[in-house]
């Protein structure tokens, strides 16, 4: 696969990367094995992973997604310097049981989640580390009205960038970015970075899909002009924009049909109703909707990289034939057709 350079940073990645997100929950250790071993002989050198995982989170299993990829990163170190490991620092709330409820996002505990993280992956540098959610208050995770009075007092993002080029400086980390962030966020760390002159975000992972567009206004023009690029997460709206979703019941091994609270965004009823005007879309020209839907988001100027995870090792052999495609000109404007009616319905 082509490779893609992330922003400023020398970090060169494959436009597929292997999220890891169910690896200690759905994913058993062999089975999550068997998919970093196929990502690499596939020409995936992308892997993306977090402090927080595996998900649904829990006291419980929290850190075992990184334990496993660990063991594996262990077991294959000459191939250590064959791809690019990305890890987050979980943000405030959400996650008390993290740092013993210090989720913040500050000098003092950037530096110790990167340990953690680099204990449990058994590496001694993670590639790109991420800002999973923003230590100041945001819409997020299917919201996107801001309001004013959830305002909170936060950690400052110079103390942030700073915090992490230090982090760079010692070698732990290559580049670090952010994720589920907004446009004045993206502007705020270029600029701060900029001012004094430090290394600016590499990229930003927020969720992108045919249901999920929120990117395609002021953050697309932010991450083009910025040189921030776009890591796509949920391209597949956790399993929703498949065949096997198609009417509207979610099968009971998978993520929305196992888990009855997660991903309550993607079971609106028009998220559903415009997943099968998409549907209708992809058998019009011929396709598994699986495929016009990775295809859409690699066709967007501002993508680096779509994030595609699985149960199982099965799954990706399903997807591998789509990680080429290009959409011809009448299927993307049918796509537009549809969105102009459902405009981002997961997020509404």
């Amino acid at each position: 696969m082509k490779k893609t350079r992330l922003g400023t940073s020398e970090l060169e990645v494959s436009p597929v990367c292997l999220g890891t997100m169910t690896f200690g929950e759905q994913t058993a250790e062999a089975d999550a094995h068997a998919q970093l071993h196929w990502a690499l002989e596939h020409g995936i050198n992308f892997i993306d992973t977090a402090e927080m995982y595996p998900v649904p989170p829990r006291r419980e299993t929290q850190g075992r997604t990184e334990e496993i990829v660990g063991r594996w990163i262990e077991r294959n170190k000459g191939r250590r310097k064959d791809f690019v490991l990305a890890s987050k620092i979980a943000g405030p709330g959400r996650r008390d049981w993290i740092r013993n409820g210090d989720t913040h996002v500050s000098a003092k505990t950037i530096p110790w989640a990167i340990d953690d993280s680099l204990k449990r992956l058994r590496t001694d540098w993670i590639d790109l580390y991420q800002i999973h959610w923003p230590e100041r208050y945001v819409p997020n995770f299917g919201a996107w009205q801001f309001d004013a009075a959830l305002d909170r007092e936060a950690v400052s993002i110079a103390e942030q960038v700073d915090a992490l080029a230090r982090a760079m400086k010692a070698g732990k980390i290559r580049a670090y970015g952010l994720s589920n962030e907004t446009a004045y966020g993206l502007c705020e760390f270029a600029r701060i970075a900029r001012e004094n002159n430090l290394p600016a975000p590499a990229s930003v992972q927020n969720g992108y899909s045919l249901v999920n567009r929120l990117f395609d206004g002021d953050l697309a023009e932010a991450s083009f002009r910025l040189r921030i690029p776009l890591l796509a997460y949920s391209p597949l709206a956790m399993g929703l924009l498949t065949d096997k979703s198609r009417s509207g019941r979610f099968p009971p091994d998978a993520r929305l049909g196992r888990f009855a609270d997660f991903g309550q965004r993607y079971k609106k009823p028009r998220v559903i109703e415009a997943m099968k005007r998409y549907a209708a879309v992809a058998d019009k020209h011929r396709l598994p909707l699986a495929a016009l839907a990775l295809g859409f988001v690699r066709s967007r100027f501002f993508v680096a990289s779509t994030i595609i995870g699985a149960s199982k090792a099965a799954q990706l052999d399903e997807l591998a034939g789509f990680f080429d495609l290009a959409l011809s000109p009448e299927a993307l404007a049918d796509i537009e057709a549809v969105n102009a009616e459902f405009p981002s319905p997961a997020a509404q």
